[in-house]
């Protein structure tokens, strides 16, 4: 699949995970590429592992996806020194865990920046250029974005909204020639579980290795895969893309089940996994 040659893909998140997968996948396909993180070290990995010096064809710049003016001035840097961006993918995202009743109201602040205003941020930052080069904007929510789950009330809220935002843009732009992706992975081997932060450890964990132990044995994704199922999506306009066999499990039995899935998953998730 060679569709994204020579095109301008945006990617943020790109110091690790699913946002360095699909980096070193776009750079092989020979896209030019424009990478962000807010992880400079992490974000310096990712430009060893492609072998690639910052050219005319490549950028990696220190991206804070909470800082609203740093987005409006670095996509007009990306437009001035590379051109018009064809796809955007939106994968910067952090999680927390623990309960409403154990997490700050800072936390759901915090998180919503994140994971929700920085996917509209980058969005509404780079329309005028994906309506120009009829583009693709794909934006990452997750399975959490499709089931509710306990000890996860500001994660699954962002990712929610991240779905919401997506469905709807999707239509608005339909007609006007650049196609929304709604992403959702399952478990994926990122550092994810890692960076998390505990507001509360889950019940039934001693501490926090334990926690990432557990969240590392349902993993069963490797970030790889996930981003060859993105761009595969994202090639074919999808409106939404569920990443893993987990997650496609997990949303049929949310749409079986509307009202007791919580239950019915109670067999497949445990209660102290992420």
């Amino acid at each position: 699949m060679e569709i994204f040659k020579d095109k301008l893909c945006v990617v943020t998140g790109a110091a690790s995970g699913i946002g360095r997968a699909l980096a070193i996948n776009l750079a092989a396909q020979g896209a030019a590429l424009a990478l962000s993180d807010i992880n400079q070290e992490g974000l310096e990995e990712t430009r060893r592992l492609i072998d690639a010096a910052p050219t005319n064809r490549i950028r990696f710049d220190r991206l804070d996806v909470a800082d609203a003016e740093a987005i409006e001035r670095y996509a007009a840097t990306v437009a001035e020194s590379l051109g018009d961006a064809d796809y955007v993918f939106n994968v910067a995202g952090l999680t927390r865990v623990g309960s409403f009743e154990a997490s700050p109201l800072s936390a759901f602040e915090k998180i919503m920046d994140v994971n929700f205003w920085g996917v509209v941020r980058m969005s509404k930052a780079f329309l005028p250029q994906l309506l120009r080069s009829k583009g693709g904007l794909i934006n990452v929510s997750s399975l959490f974005g499709l089931i509710g789950y306990a000890g996860q009330t500001h994660y699954c809220a962002s990712k929610f909204a991240v779905r919401g935002f997506n469905e709807t843009l999707a239509q608005e732009l339909e007609g006007k020639g650049v196609s929304v992706t709604s992403v959702h992975p399952g478990g994926v081997a990122t550092n994810i579980a890692r960076n998390a932060t505990l507001d509360a450890l889950p019940e039934g964990l001693d501490d926090r290795s334990d926690f990432e132990q557990r969240f590392e044995n349902a993993a069963i994704t490797s970030a790889t895969r996930a981003a060859k199922l993105i761009l595969r999506g994202a090639a074919k306009k999808k409106r939404r893309v569920i990443v893993g066999r987990d997650a496609k499990l997990i949303s049929f039995i949310q749409r079986l089940f509307p009202q007791s899935y919580a239950q019915k998953l109670g067999h497949l998730i445990p209660r102290n996994m992420l």
